[in-house]
């Protein structure tokens, strides 16, 4: 089954050269790579209905270290579609802790004192909390010294000094973040607050919410591998999303699941990674040890409605393993995933293949 058939969950493979980058264009086409080009396009090409008003019209732009792309099927809607990014811009502005001015930042740098946030901030830092707490840690928003330490994107990644993640696994601990009003405090100073596992399903919650209140009724928002539809095609028919096949390095597509009004969320150890001496380093980390989880799962891609719920529980569910996460999914309404193992494996929960269509690809 040939894949220009299908919107991939993955459709972007990028790599990151640090201080490299004059502008934010240049940057996409110098570094990242993509297997399939016009994937995404030729997805939206077979969706339309052939009148003028429902022509596509696409932008993309590079935000939160990924590549977002927004598709409309209207083409009067190009106000609409450029407030999408000028949100981006917005909340990368307030989210990001790469950024010095941000809220995030002025957090982890205020040495536990309180700091007034915005909003948005405040709600999704709330999130953080919430599903830190329920998945008992395996999910940590403060996990913000760790993850500096493993810099998956530098053109030669190392296995980070051992002491170093020793001391950075003491300072997570999302118990510590207090919240009063929009203040936000760090009652353990050395803490820092890395928003990165849920701020992109956030964001992309945030543009459909704006879409749907200007009566768009059909689109799809892509976030480097948060897929959100809205609605359904105009046709009635439902989206149909690639799973990306673990490490194929051509983009190459395992299954695809159709879907409305739903977003598919991937976790993959394939997305960020390294080897060294023999062994595969990636970029899910483990807050109590420090080092990346080893339980034989190569991605969880979690089917749900809101790709910020998506976000966190693909992360959460890998966490757990195959045999509680699943248990986990099953526990929860509305909600499905798909895991593979590392042996190419896959496995549904109940819902898959019913609820949510599936069908495998032929390699």
């Amino acid at each position: 089954m040939k894949l220009q058939n299908i919107a991939k969950s993955k459709i972007l493979n990028y790599k990151i050269r640090n201080n490299k980058i004059r502008n934010k264009t240049s940057y996409w086409f110098k570094y990242i790579r993509v297997p399939l080009p016009l994937l995404g396009f030729c997805f939206c090409m077979m969706l339309v209905s052939g009148c003028k008003s429902s022509q596509p019209i696409q932008k993309s732009g590079f935000y939160f270290d990924t590549i977002i792309t927004v598709t409309l099927y209207d083409s009067t809607k190009t106000d609409e579609l450029e407030h999408c990014f000028q949100l981006a811009n917005t909340y990368e502005q307030y989210f990001s802790a790469k950024r010095p001015d941000s809220d995030i930042s002025s957090i982890n740098q205020a040495g536990g004192k309180p700091v007034q946030v915005h909003d948005e901030t405040r709600e999704l830092i709330e999130k953080g909390i919430a599903y830190s707490a329920r998945s008992d840690g395996k999910f940590d928003l403060t996990i913000g010294k760790l993850t500096k330490l493993w810099d998956f994107q530098t053109d030669t990644p190392t296995l980070p000094d051992a002491d170093k993640i020793a001391n950075a696994v003491k300072t997570i601990g999302y118990e510590n973040v207090q919240i009063r009003g929009n203040e936000v405090t760090l009652l353990n100073p050395d803490i820092e607050i890395d928003l990165g596992g849920i701020a992109k399903g956030y964001i992309a919650d945030k543009m459909k919410e704006y879409l749907i209140s200007k009566n768009i009724t059909s689109g799809m928002i892509n976030l480097g591998g948060n897929v959100l539809t809205i609605g359904e095609k105009q046709n009635g028919d439902a989206y149909t999303i690639g799973l990306q096949k673990p490490f194929d390095q051509t983009g190459t597509a395992i299954a695809s699941v159709k879907i409305k009004d739903q977003t598919v969320v991937t976790s993959g150890t394939y997305e960020r990674y390294f080897k060294q001496d023999g062994i595969l380093y990636h970029h899910i980390l483990d807050p109590k040890t420090g080092y990346p989880y080893d339980n034989e799962l190569s991605s969880v891609s979690v089917i749900c409605k809101h790709s910020v719920d998506g976000d966190a529980l693909s992360t959460t569910c890998f966490a757990l393993g195959l045999e509680k996460g699943m248990a986990f999914i099953e526990s929860l309404e509305d909600t499905e995933a798909v895991f593979i193992t590392s042996d190419q494996k896959m496995h549904y929960s109940s819902g898959i293949g019913n609820k949510i269509p599936i069908q495998k690809i032929d390699p």
